[in-house]
């Protein structure tokens, strides 16, 4: 066994795809050339630099931290092509044309070093044709790998390999994409869109079709096909418009000129009214007009019958609403037997594609799990068909599929696969089912899955649960202490969105004793973020509420003081630290990360200390951090004067700026470059578990006490005040934020005394309280915080 390394890659077209691919590689810190024509007037790669220059312009954006752009070498197809001999990967990311891209790989197949693997990002042509004209051993290196759009944020990449696809190129890429680039891998055979697309248009279509026939309108249709139903918010026609319906109507042509002894080849046509709008240029958001149309501050949406856009708004009925908050086996049977039209659409629109993927699943997929994940992952789906189907009831759904098509309900006549009849469910604990292997196909054995104690799970598998798993040390309402029995003790709180309150900071103070005792470290992460949870939405504001409406400020002060301490604490362990970091890790969930010996953070993290947006000071020990970190860079350059390395944070803190991304968090600060980036939130734990497992190898100790931290001093804050003032008169804050940014520039400047006086961490957190306190105090902040409490959105005032 070898190693695939990944030294440089190359893409091979600046279109959208093709550049934020090139984006995603820089986040991962893979060097990149992004190839195009050469531009015919002016600089040569004119046509890559202006690409990359409307990528900052996207939202969202490609980038993690934008200034990485810069790194992403420009190249034309004119002057560069012996480049790509550099490159151990290639990727065509082109338009979705055959000839074009056959013409592409004539002329670069010459230039191709002879180990690199070469990699077409189509949504849906045929791999096997691409690699026509190919020699033999370019076709052992050639595959499809699709990304979806947006590529930093889809999770899904589909692997397409051809009949002569070398296995060992297929495992390799599949690696790279898990690993480096975060991405979940699933599988495709070489047939027409591939799975997801397959599927997944597959659905649009029936939602068009069943829409038509039971006369919804379309916003109608998209309350009813969004989060109602588990999928993304967009549903069916914005999720169109947004795409692109000329991009839409592609995919779906090529299904209907590829597939004519397709079951469902009736459905495959472009719809008559999707084939209108793009007539007309009406392609959808990028146009302006599509199913929705955007006047003033109104959205309307199409009515087809008119071809006119009127009021929308339409929304599910109340009872359809409520049939689709119960149990799956009691929704199903509730839609399929209520005699309303949008719960026959619904029951409609499960059917035909329980009925669709039971008979393609053998010829477009190795088994349920990849369509199941490719769905999900690719088209914003909580749970993918054969899961709701298993959910539902494996044999009473199925008979009622079957009593349907014999009905003539169906968009098909073809019946039920026998399989189906021989199964209770796709997923079981011995995998998923594999109609070509006639039973259950275990997960991938490659090697780089043993680094996810926690992989996604299916319905009917009966994985693991973070929850429970593992042997559990402590556990109460607040949090749970555990392991894996390898030596690393796990905290995971509790607490609604992982706020921390008494009993959390009390379990910290626990779980670092218990790890200075039998463990060799401590991790911090959190079991809700496998599905986008918070890392920690700061301090528990409702737990402190009564203590201050019982008895002031007073009685807040020891919650404050036990959240420093515990902070010191964990900064002070005799054993390492290490804060696994995902999702929003704000206020003192980014102070409890600050203290930590380490920190592990997944590239979706994003961090700020943003207590003054609910009329606080950051009393955790953050500014108190921020003050000793600008004290010692400045020392370290020479520097008394420390005003350049202070304003970063006091502008951070000030304007409450949430980092985009984990790597822009380490240029902001808040994370160090020393520590790590994971980009599949998969491998976090494992990750983290590892830091804490080598620092403790190598003999961690803890730092030594800060009691020699040099003062800011006056001016510095004099220049701090300016900035305030500046602020305050551009309107960018209020007078009352001025008020609380002049506290934390008291803070970081150690209080008033003299420039280079030194102070020791003590003090710093002195002056935190104080100022959090007076701050607490005051009307504005008490109408702030109960604003936040009672609205979830902050109070301007």
């Amino acid at each position: 066994m070898s190693n695939l390394v990944i030294r440089k890659v190359a893409v091979l077209g600046a279109g959208v795809m093709g550049a934020q691919i090139a984006a995603h590689l820089i986040n991962a810190k893979v060097p990149v050339m992004l190839f195009d024509l050469a531009a015919k007037e002016g600089d040569a790669n004119g046509i890559v630099n202006k690409a990359l220059a409307g990528l900052k312009k996207l939202s969202p954006a490609p980038f993690g931290n934008a200034a990485h752009g810069a790194f992403i070498q420009a190249a034309n197809y004119e002057t560069d092509l012996a480049k790509l001999g550099e490159c151990d990967l290639v990727i065509e990311a082109i338009a979705e044309r055959m000839d074009w891209k056959h013409a592409l790989y004539a002329k670069v197949a010459p230039h191709l070093a002879p180990h690199a693997i070469f990699a077409s990002n189509t949504s849906g042509l045929s791999i096997t044709e691409l690699s026509n004209g190919f020699s033999d051993e370019l076709k052992k290196r050639f595959c499809g790998v699709h990304f979806f759009n947006p590529p930093r944020y889809m999770h899904l990449v589909e692997l397409i390999p051809t009949a002569t696809t070398d296995a060992q190129t297929l495992d390799d890429l599949e690696t790279f994409a898990t690993t480096t680039l975060g991405k979940g891998v699933v599988r495709a055979k070489d047939t027409p869109n591939f799975i997801a697309n397959r599927v997944g248009v597959f659905s649009i279509l029936a939602v068009m079709a069943e829409a038509e026939k039971f006369g919804l309108s379309f916003d109608v249709v998209d309350d009813l096909t969004g989060a109602k139903l588990g999928r993304a918010k967009s549903a069916t026609f914005r999720t169109a418009d947004v795409v692109g319906l000329d991009t839409m109507a592609h995919v779906i042509k090529t299904m209907d000129d590829n597939l004519k002894d397709d079951p469902f080849a009736s459905v495959y046509p472009v719809p008559t009214v999707l084939k209108g709008l793009v007539e007309k240029g009406a392609l959808g958001q990028k146009s302006g007009a599509g199913f929705y149309k955007k006047e003033g501050k109104e959205i309307k949406v199409l009515n087809p019958a008119t071809g006119e856009y009127v009021t929308g708004g339409g929304t599910a009925d109340e009872i359809i609403a409520r049939i689709l908050k119960r149990p799956a086996a009691e929704r199903l049977k509730l839609l399929r037997e209520t005699d309303h039209p949008q719960a026959q659409f619904l029951w409609a629109i499960f059917r035909d594609v329980f009925h669709y993927i039971a008979l393609h699943l053998e010829s477009i997929a190795d088994n349920a799990r990849d369509i199941d994940f490719a769905i999900r992952w690719g088209f914003g789906w909580n749970e993918g068909p054969f899961e709701t189907w298993q959910a539902a009831g494996w044999k009473q759904v199925a008979d009622w599929v079957s009593e349907d098509i014999a009905a003539g309900k169906a968009l098909s006549t073809a019946p039920l696969p026998t399989w189906v009849a021989e199964v209770d469910g796709a997923h079981s604990a011995a995998g998923s089912y594999s109609p070509a292997n006639k039973g259950f196909t275990p997960r991938s054995a490659l090697a780089v899955y043993a680094r996810q104690a926690f992989p996604a799970s299916l319905v009917g598998e009966q994985a693991a649960d973070p929850k429970t798993a593992g042997v559990t040390v402590f556990e109460d309402d607040s949090i749970r202490l555990w392991h894996q029995n390898d030596g690393i003790l796990i905290a995971s709180f509790k607490s609604k969105m992982n706020t921390v309150g008494p009993g959390v900071l009390a379990g910290l103070q626990q779980a670092v004793a218990l790890a200075e005792q039998d463990f060799k470290g401590l991790v911090i992460w959190q079991t809700g973020s496998l599905s986008g949870g918070p890392f920690s939405a700061g301090a528990d504001l409702q737990a402190a509420m009564p203590l201050f409406m019982k008895g002031g400020a007073a009685a807040v002060e020891p919650f404050v003081a036990e959240f420093q301490n515990t902070a010191m604490r964990i900064k002070y362990a005799q054993v390492p630290v290490v804060a696994a970091m995902a999702g929003l890790a704000l206020g003192g969930g980014c102070e409890i990360p600050m203290h930590c010996a380490a920190r592990v953070a997944h590239l979706e993290t994003y961090i700020g200390l943003v207590e003054l947006g609910v009329g606080l000071v950051p009393a955790g020990g953050g500014l108190k951090e921020a003050a000793l970190r600008a004290a010692q860079a400045g020392g370290a350059y020479g520097f008394t004067n420390l005003t350049e390395f202070i304003k970063p944070w006091f502008q951070n803190v000030a304007m409450a700026k949430v980092s985009k991304s984990a790597r822009d968090a380490q240029s902001l600060g808040f994370l160090a470059e020393t520590d790590t980036v994971v980009f599949n939130i998969h491998e976090l734990l494992h990750v983290a578990k590892g830091q804490a497992v080598a620092l403790a190898d190598a003999g961690y100790r803890p730092p030594l006490a800060a009691a020699n931290i040099s003062a800011a001093g006056p001016s510095v804050q004099a220049t701090l005040q300016s900035i305030i003032a500046n602020m305050r008169d551009g309107g960018f804050i209020s007078a009352y934020d001025g008020e609380l940014a002049t506290r934390v520039a008291n803070i970081l400047t150690a209080g008033g005394v003299e420039a280079g006086t030194p102070v020791d961490e003590a003090w710093l957190l002195k002056l935190e309280r104080k100022n959090f306190l007076e701050a607490l105090s005051h009307p504005k902040t008490q109408e702030r915080i109960m604003g936040m409490l009672s609205t979830g959105k902050p109070v301007r005032n």
